[in-house]
């Protein structure tokens, strides 16, 4: 038979031959690396048979396909191990992740340090044994059946979800089996180093109504050494997460009494997000945009018009009940329709057209307990929204405004090599979740990826990630410890204009339903803050500091020289305070340090004299001394220019 190899190359080998003999035959070193294998696009077990005509890829641990084929592997060791050593425990999921692997089980108590340990010693065990892991498929009723006599709940509730008709995989290591679509590894030896790293609290399908499970994070690599690298950079990832770092600075706090993901913001994170919002808002009036201002709820009736009540209504907080003869409301998700509702307030042609709105959003959003994180998964949020309103002649343009003012952004920010870009595309697999038909999907998806070849743009595509009201670019940005979210989107909408009955006027005399974009242009503030927080290790850059400047006196009789430079800051607008409490300098310079300060300014007598401070600087220390007024003219060209150190 003939293989297509990765390289392009085709290659003859003998009929039947499955993935791990073909890459055996291709290099011996390749056979002991490979993991899994990429037959025509779908990533598969190594023990596939290769059909005549196919393309062949190779996986090992350096591709992303290979190194999860490896991660759920060990996730089946993991749930293997806690078995032998605790039978009782019922298995739930454990699936691989961007950042390694977890399972949930339902155990009497919460798994312990010492536990782990335990676990870990037993997986090693299972590694050591290489056990082959054997595919074999059943008819739902029979595997119902199977989890069923194993006293395995979760899995029979997670089979009885699937179709009347489904084939349900399972996979069999030794005296272990597991529902799985898999694939995996071909032995538990190729797990190499396993490590389990934590346990966490997690509600069965992340619901909170359904009991608490306890799940176990893990992680594997070919080799020990690879292990501590990973493990290095992990302490390193939990000194900038900002879910630690910004409590530890006062960005911000959390309270049971307030509730889960509603963060307090603490005067510090409040300025910052403040002084980001108007540099926001004064770029996008500067480009031509418009502000509104809209309730934070509204009637269901709204919310029926633009299909959020039928496709979104899980993730809204709902007020009144219709059952009770009660108004219905709903806090707002996004704030599109209200600004639809100003647009109809008023006729408009064509010559009107664009129109770009712009509002600065709080927005609500029923996160499942399980998906909130700090300040990047939250239920109460605010959002750099906008919606532009176009000709279809319009588009193109005004979707390259949309991404220019986005890169602009990422730019001041310093964040413009830190993200992807992802095309969301709809699922014509699930047509319930969307609104409009096939045809719309594929003419307004084509459209845009028009639009973004033209850029030049480096994107990769995601079925089933649209709005469901069109496809969108969403540009994605990885934390401290590999999740992925989205930081800004834009999006193409061509269904809300006729369900809200927007038209205007066009050249010809005729109502024609515009087109709309759907865009944030700096995104969640509380998530940015929390993306910077990260990246610059709390660090920020100086003009979003919410003190760029702190003076410290060494002597009495220089308080007040420090306090008039400081006010002679603060009219240029610097934000700027002194530190004159009856502390040594070296304590207070310790403490500006800690507190992330970019500019310490430091006098004494000497200093007086000579009109001078002596000047430190965040990441460098000492400067050297400065004359005032130089200082002044730096510090606020500096604060003017968005400088980053």
């Amino acid at each position: 038979m003939k293989i297509r190899l990765a390289d392009g190359s085709v290659r003859e080998f003998k009929d039947g031959m499955n993935a791990l003999q073909i890459a055996k035959e291709l290099n011996q070193k390749l056979g002991k690396a490979a993991v899994a294998a990429k037959i025509d696009g779908t990533v598969t077990e190594l023990t596939q048979a290769v059909p005549d005509g196919a393309a062949l890829e190779i996986l090992t641990f350096l591709d992303e396909d290979g190194k999860k084929a490896v991660w759920h592997t060990a996730s089946h060791v993991l749930a293997q191990a806690v078995k032998r050593l605790y039978p009782e425990a019922k298995l739930a999921i454990g699936p691989a992740t961007d950042s390694g692997f977890y399972y949930d089980f339902d155990t009497e108590r919460p798994f312990t340090n010492e536990d782990l340990a335990k676990i870990e010693k037993e997986m090693k065990k299972i590694v050591a044994e290489n056990i082959p892991l054997t595919k074999y498929t059943l008819p739902r009723a029979q595997a119902i059946e199977k989890m069923k006599a194993a006293g395995e709940p979760y899995k029979v509730e997670l089979i009885e979800d699937l179709p009347e008709d489904a084939v349900i995989s399972f996979y069999e290591q030794g005296t272990f089996t597991d529902l799985c679509a898999g694939p995996h590894a071909v032995s538990t030896g190729r797990v190499k180093v396993p490590k389990l790293l934590r346990t966490a609290g997690a509600y069965w399908r992340g619901n909170e109504n359904n009991k608490m499970l306890h799940r176990i994070y893990g992680v594997a690599f070919p080799t020990q050494q690879e292990l501590d690298a990973y493990l290095q950079q992990l302490k390193e990832a939990e000194e900038r997460d900002h879910n630690k770092l910004g409590r530890e600075l006062h960005y911000f706090t959390t309270n049971p009494l307030v509730g889960q993901g509603l963060p307090l913001l603490m005067p510090k994170g409040a300025k910052t997000i403040q002084l980001l919002q108007r540099f926001v808002e004064d770029e996008e009036e500067r480009r031509g945009y418009v502000i509104t201002k809209t309730p934070f709820m509204a009637k269901s009736d709204l919310y029926k018009i633009s299909g959020h009540w039928d496709h979104y209504q899980d993730g809204m907080f709902i007020l009144g009940d219709e059952e009770k003869d009660e108004e219905v409301l709903a806090l707002r998700p996004m704030t599109c329709p209200f600004q639809y509702m100003i647009y109809n307030a008023e006729h408009h042609s064509y010559k009107d057209l664009p129109i770009r709105y712009a509002e600065t959003s709080t927005l609500f959003r029923n996160e499942a307990s399980g998906e909130m994180h700090g300040l990047i998964r939250v239920r109460q949020f605010t959002l750099a929204e906008g919606h532009i309103i176009c000709t279809p002649g319009q588009l193109e343009e005004e979707f390259l405004g949309v991404l220019d003012l986005i890169q602009y952004n990422m730019k001041i920010l310093g964040i413009e090599n830190d993200v992807t870009y992802r095309f969301s595309k709809w699922d014509p697999n699930d047509k319930g979740k969307y609104i409009g038909d096939a045809e719309e999907w594929e003419r307004v998806q084509g459209a845009m990826r028009t639009i973004l070849d033209h850029t030049g743009l480096k994107y990769y595509e995601a079925d089933g990630e649209a709005a469901f009201y069109g496809p969108k670019l969403d540009i994605q940005f990885k934390n401290v410890f590999g999740k992925e979210d989205t930081l800004f989107t834009v999006q193409i909408d061509f269904a809300l204009a006729e369900r809200f009955s927007m038209t205007y006027v066009d050249s010809d005399g005729q109502k024609k339903a515009p087109y709309i974009i759907h865009r944030s242009s700096i995104g969640c503030y509380e998530r940015t803050l929390a993306m910077l927080i990260e990246k610059y290790a709390g660090a920020l850059p100086m003009w979003m500091m919410s003190e760029e400047v702190r003076l410290m006196n060494i002597t009495d009789e220089a308080a007040e020289y420090c306090h008039a430079f400081a006010r002679r800051l603060r009219d240029a607008g610097i934000r700027a305070s002194v530190d004159d409490r009856q502390e040594k300098i070296g304590y207070k310079i310790r403490e500006a340090r800690n507190e992330r300060i970019p500019y310490m300014l430091v006098a004494g007598e000497k200093e007086i004299a000579d009109g001078t401070f002596a000047v430190r600087r965040r990441g460098e220390g000492e400067i050297g001394s400065m004359a005032a007024e130089e200082l002044l003219g730096l510090i606020v060209q500096q604060d003017r220019g968005k400088v980053i150190f």
